[in-house]
């Protein structure tokens, strides 16, 4: 069989268009020979022609053809553009593996929610083709760029699940000599400015804190800028927010102390557990000293002005209440005087 497709390249489309009905054993037999094959003829117009649009049921033989075309060689520009083509076709990520790391940024980027949709194994595959790129121009995208890419994905629009999207970061946090501290602080520093603020950004920021506590402080700074953006007007998020408090306690109490004192009302309503800490972190003179006296009220630590009578309101009650006293005196003596003359 080889010799023969050596000689004449146009049968190698009769081989893919009976592959799929082939018997298992004789797919194996194919699939021994071909290497043998796709490193003799390499590019072939023929092959490419194949590859660009190829028939049915032979996406097996296809992958392998792919592997074999780019095993330890740059791919062609051609080769490339026949890959490509593929995609566009098949919407099969997985065609894209053998030359990911030879695509630019903005075309990663563009089929980036695909990857993301892929078994958490094959994600890791183009993960890692990604981080290490080609040794022409590295890394295609570094990794704060990839922890960016998938939070801005919008699983609703973009027709995949929520879980995906969180199990591509999980697979990005088991890697801690990649997804480094740094790396993390880089990629929240710039997240926490997007508009709108990503669905998983509060789980992401908690999942780091749990994975590098080093990172408390510049948590802070991150959950202080989410109060000046009003985190409570994105009600999941807010949800996230107040767990993240709770998580980085005693630390977040003067974050907290920031909010408007109805949302502060609100997070000691919806988690009492952090009303008796935060108070006694309040009463201290230095931090009492520096809080309005909104927030002293829902704390407890001043008398709501509203609910006591004005000064001037005050006054007038007490003068009225004389006045009535003094009118209640006259009536009396009279009525006796009246008595005494009858």
């Amino acid at each position: 069989m080889v010799c023969i497709l050596l000689q004449k390249h146009s049968l190698l489309r009769r081989v893919f268009e009976i592959y799929g009905s082939l018997p298992q054993a004789a797919k194996q037999a194919v699939h021994r020979q071909v290497p043998i094959l796709i490193r003799t003829i390499r590019s072939s117009p023929d092959l490419l022609g194949i590859i660009s649009d190829p028939p049915a049921d032979c996406r097996d033989l296809l992958m392998q053809v792919l592997q074999t075309l780019t095993d330890g060689a740059v791919p062609s520009q051609d080769l490339i553009s026949s890959i490509k083509n593929l995609y566009s076709k098949t919407k099969d990520t997985e065609f894209l593996f053998p030359v990911m790391a030879h695509l630019p940024k903005d075309e990663i980027l563009s089929v980036f929610p695909n990857i993301v949709n892929l078994p958490v194994d094959k994600f890791q595959v183009a993960l890692s083709r990604i981080l290490q790129g080609s040794p022409q121009h590295g890394p295609i995208l570094d990794p704060s760029e990839i922890l960016i890419a998938i939070h801005v994905i919008d699983p609703e629009k973009e027709g995949i699940p929520l879980k995906k999207v969180m199990d591509a970061c999980a697979a990005c946090f088991e890697q801690r000599t990649t997804f480094t501290q740094q790396v993390l602080a880089k990629a929240l520093n710039q997240l926490v400015e997007q508009i709108p603020l990503p669905l998983l950004f509060m789980r992401t920021v908690m999942q780091a804190i749990s994975a590098f506590p080093a990172l408390v402080d510049f948590v802070m700074e991150i959950m202080s800028r989410l109060v000046s953006k009003q985190i409570w007007k994105y009600p999941k998020l807010w949800v996230g927010f107040l767990k993240c408090a709770i998580l980085t306690k005693p630390q977040s109490y003067g974050v907290l102390l920031q909010l408007p004192a109805p949302q502060l009302e609100n997070a000691l309503n919806k988690n009492p557990v952090l009303k008796a800490p935060l108070v006694e972190h309040a009463s201290q003179p230095n931090v009492r000293s520096t809080l309005p006296r909104s927030s002293l009220v829902v704390l407890g630590l001043a008398e709501d002005q509203q609910q006591q009578p004005a000064p001037e309101a005050q006054s007038s009650q007490n003068q009225a209440a004389e006045t009535s006293s003094s009118a209640a005196e006259a009536t009396t003596e009279v009525t006796q005087e009246s008595s005494a003359a009858s």
